[in-house]
């Protein structure tokens, strides 16, 4: 039995319900596949994703493949058009991207002596309230959000971020705070 046999059987085996039948299948094509895609795409990790699409979209239409061709090149057709698919989702995707970032401003970075005296200013709160400050101010909890993750009344948290961040203002020079 050649080869070209072999894909027809297997492929007749696979659409009567076999997994094993499509398993050889994809064991069999699945190297020329990858390597299509890994050439196409030059990058390995999307190539691999891809790849697993392709086996994936080939299990759900076995019923589309006449036998025109190879399951070979049945399998590299289906890998192209998720390649083409990929690409244009990227490219709007990066797009998109770009048109965000033209919008967004970008702060200026802080000084590092900003950042060290931030750091000294917060490691001199008490632990609690240097963890309230951390997740309302940083890391932009809101007060509720704060109070579920420290296991703290929401009270409490309130005092403890309006506290540090007073101690902070006072430590960092600026105690004309306008909010």
């Amino acid at each position: 039995m050649n080869l070209i046999d072999l894909d027809t059987v297997l492929v007749a085996e696979a659409r009567r319900g076999s997994s094993q039948a499509f398993d050889r299948l994809v064991a069999k094509h699945q190297q020329a596949v990858r390597g299509f895609l890994r050439r196409v795409t030059g990058d390995w990790s999307d190539a691999d994703d891809l790849a697993q699409d392709t086996f994936v979209g080939a299990w759900a239409g076995l019923g589309a493949y006449k036998g025109a061709s190879s399951v070979r090149s049945w399998l590299c057709a289906i890998a192209w058009r998720k390649a083409l698919s990929h690409n244009r989702s990227r490219g709007r995707g990066a797009a998109r991207d770009g048109a965000w970032l033209q919008d967004v401003e970008t702060p200026a970075a802080p000084d590092a002596e900003d950042v060290i005296a931030l750091a000294k200013a917060l490691a001199g709160l008490p632990i609690e309230q240097r963890a309230a400050v951390s997740l309302c101010l940083a890391a932009e909890f809101s007060h509720s959000e704060a109070a579920e993750a420290l296991g703290l009344p929401l009270g409490t948290i309130k005092s403890h971020v309006t506290r540090g961040r007073a101690k902070l203002l006072e430590v960092l020079g600026d105690g004309d705070d306008q909010s």
